[in-house]
Order: C-alpha cells, then sequence, then structure tokens
C-alpha cells in the first residue's frame, strides 16, 4: 500500500479547468471516497492518480515517487504506477471466462501455469466467486461480475486500489451488500483505496475520509461524521441535505 500526495495538481481541457490546483494526501491503507454531483472533477482526479490522463500542472507523488511534475518534466504512464482499477462497466472480456479474466494480468507478466491456478483459485475465494472459474461475464450477475472485475484488478497486488463508481449498474439491495462486502475487503487487505461515487450514502458509509468536490475544487474534507453533521460551504450543506439513499 502506498500514500498518495497531489500538489497544485490542474486540469485543463481545450481551454476548460477541470481540476482547480487541487492539494491532497491520501494516507497508506485508507479507504477514501470522491463525492459530488457529476462534472465535478471526482473521476477526473482519479484519472490523473491511475497516470490514465496527464495533469496541467502540479506535483504528484504515489508512495516515495514522483510520479507527474511539470517542472521536472516527470510523467509516469499507468502500466508503470502498480495501480489496480475498477471500472463503472467492469471492462471484462466477454470472450474469457471468469478464470481467465482473473487470470489475464498473471499470463501478461509471464508467471508459471501452476502460479496462476493458485492464485486465481485464492482470489476468487477471496471475493466469493469459487466455482465460477468456468462461466462468461453473460452468465453472472452484476454483482458476480464487479467481483471478478475486482478480483483481476486485485491479483498482481497492487499499492492502489482506485474505484470509478463500481455499483452504479446495481440494483439497491445488491448496493448496499457490495458496500459492505467492498469495505471488509479492504480492511482485510488493507490497501489505499480511492472510490468516487455521487452517492452519499456509499461514501459516508465506507470512506475513512470523503473529499466532497464542486466544479473541479476539492470543498470539503473530512471524516463521514464531520461532512454528515458539520458541513462548512453552501454547497456542502444544500448537496448533502438533498441526497437520499438509494
Amino acid at each position: 500500500m502506498s500514500r498518495i500526495e497531489l500538489h497544485e495538481i490542474t486540469k485543463v481541457y481545450h481551454g476548460t479547468i477541470a481540476l482547480h490546483k487541487s492539494n491532497l494526501v491520501i494516507s497508506e491503507g485508507m479507504f477514501v471516497s470522491l463525492l459530488g454531483p457529476s462534472g465535478c472533477g471526482k473521476t477526473t482526479t482519479l484519472r490523473l492518480i491511475a497516470g490514465l490522463c496527464e495533469p496541467s500542472g502540479g506535483k504528484m507523488l504515489i508512495g516515495d515517487q514522483v510520479v507527474f511534475d511539470l517542472n521536472q518534466k516527470i510523467y509516469t504512464p499507468p502500466e508503470k504506477r502498480n495501480m489496480g482499477m475498477v471500472f463503472q462497466s467492469y471492462a471484462l472480456w466477454p470472450h474469457m471466462t471468469v478464470f481467465q479474466n482473473v487470470a489475464y494480468p498473471l499470463k501478461i507478466q509471464k508467471h508459471s501455469k501452476q502460479h496462476i491456478q493458485e492464485t486465481v483459485q485464492t482470489f476468487l475465494a477471496l471475493v466469493h466467486l469459487s466455482g465460477l472459474e468456468h462461466r462468461y461475464p453473460h452468465e453472472l450477475s452484476g454483482g458476480q461480475q464487479q467481483r471478478v472485475a475486482l478480483a483481476r484488478a486485485l491479483i498482481r497486488k497492487p499499492e492502489v486500489l482506485l474505484l470509478d463508481e463500481p455499483l452504479s449498474n446495481l440494483d439497491a439491495k445488491l448496493r448496499k451488500a457490495m458496500c459492505r462486502e467492498l469495505r471488509d475487503l479492504q480492511q482485510r487487505l488493507k490497501i489505499t483505496t480511492v472510490y468516487v461515487t455521487h452517492d452519499q450514502q456509499e461514501a459516508l458509509w465506507m470512506s475513512d475520509k470523503v473529499v466532497l468536490m464542486n466544479q473541479g475544487r476539492i470543498d470539503q474534507l473530512g471524516t463521514p461524521q464531520e461532512l454528515a453533521h458539520q458541513p462548512k460551504s453552501e454547497f456542502a450543506k444544500d448537496f448533502l441535505s438533498s441526497r437520499k439513499e438509494v
């Protein structure tokens, strides 16, 4: 697991500022949610951390490594950041079985067949999918697909886990169950986790810290209790009072 530091990180798209000089420190092993309405900059922030897009300014560290520094012209590509990511769509390969999807990162790393077999079985058990290794994604429920994507992200033992609204395609009952499973898994693995959501109930229930964002800026950073009971801005008061549990 690794500490994440953003120093004056900015992102400009075609002349529009998507993220204003943001400063954020995420300690090792913490579960931090980026919360806010559509277009607030939360997914942009996640993509910048992942290395999927390059900041327009500032400096970023993952652990002790500088992965971006505009002044020093440093930019570390995503494949060299040792991060696992789960997308909203899960991004599973439909022509591959559960086993093949989860095994893919290890296959790319050219591990032995025996190591791959044993490790995949371990991670399928971790996400409660033992016995489903020969099924294809279309034969799984939404929650099962989400678990496959999670196992695939974790099997390479990343330093940081990034989750981009992974529960948004699930129904309300399943979302609650998956919230509990995600939080339990994160606490067991003690992996630094950044979670993007527009739903306050998810963020306040699962997180150690919540970053409330508005119009490309960090509006408030605090514990779930602080945001729920001590919102500091009119935006925070309006947003948190208007959101309902799904």
